[in-house]
């Protein structure tokens, strides 16, 4: 089956390397995971060749690389703590302080990105929330094979998800999509770095979690395995 027929989710869960790929050409396949490949590029009006080539030229997956559609649920819910809760805790505090910062210095730029930092707080209050809720409701589930009446809490997640999708869009927005002025300072650039980051971080957590942990068949089989 050609690429172009398969969701946005599946190609970023089973291809190592292909996110990558699609945040270069900046295709949502977390939040619009369920999107086919073959509508994405048409609605982004994208060279469906050109991507296509880059996927296929990707390396195949070393040994050291974790398939994590093959995980366990506790290794994976234990990966996604360790590698996104607690580095966003660290992120947005520290970029609140730097969009503050910026903001305050060269509010009369043309390209200063005024609202950034509160846009950031709401980020990081939501977020907080958030995975409050995962840690303790959601995952505490899931570890104990109760995924197929973990329905509601799933839902629920997946809709956050979305407002987290969006609150990317706006931090994009407020940036002009990271544009650094040709005068940047070293905290204007540190600031736009670490949204980069925080921005691709975001993303391989959603889809860590609405494409590989929440997805019904890995409940039927913990349910029925």
């Amino acid at each position: 089956m050609s690429l172009l027929n398969h969701s946005l989710g599946t190609l970023a869960r089973d291809i190592p390397g292909a996110t990558r790929v699609f945040h270069h050409y900046r295709l949502d396949y977390c939040c619009g995971g369920n999107v086919l490949l073959s509508e994405a590029l048409a609605e982004r009006g994208l060279d469906s060749a050109e991507v296509i080539a880059r996927l296929e030229a990707l390396p195949a997956r070393n040994e050291d690389d974790t398939n994590w559609a093959e995980a366990g649920t506790g290794e994976l819910i234990d990966h996604i703590l360790a590698r996104y809760h607690e580095v966003h805790r660290q992120q947005l505090p520290e970029l609140i302080g730097l969009a503050r910062r910026v903001e305050a210095v060269h509010e009369e730029h043309p390209l200063c990105p005024k609202g950034l930092a509160d846009h950031l707080e709401e980020m990081r209050q939501e977020l907080e929330s958030h995975m409050q809720k995962e840690e303790q409701i959601l995952f505490p589930m899931l570890r104990r094979g109760l995924g197929a009446q973990a329905v509601g809490p799933i839902s629920v997640m997946r809709m956050e998800h979305d407002d987290h999708g969006q609150a990317l869009a706006k931090l994009l927005e407020l940036t002009c999509h990271l544009s650094l002025p040709a005068d940047a300072c070293a905290s204007w650039q540190a600031l736009y770095a670490g949204i980069e980051e925080l921005q691709n971080d975001l993303m391989q957590h959603i889809h860590l979690e609405n494409n590989i942990l929440f997805s019904p068949s890995r409940h039927q089989e913990v349910q029925h395995g």
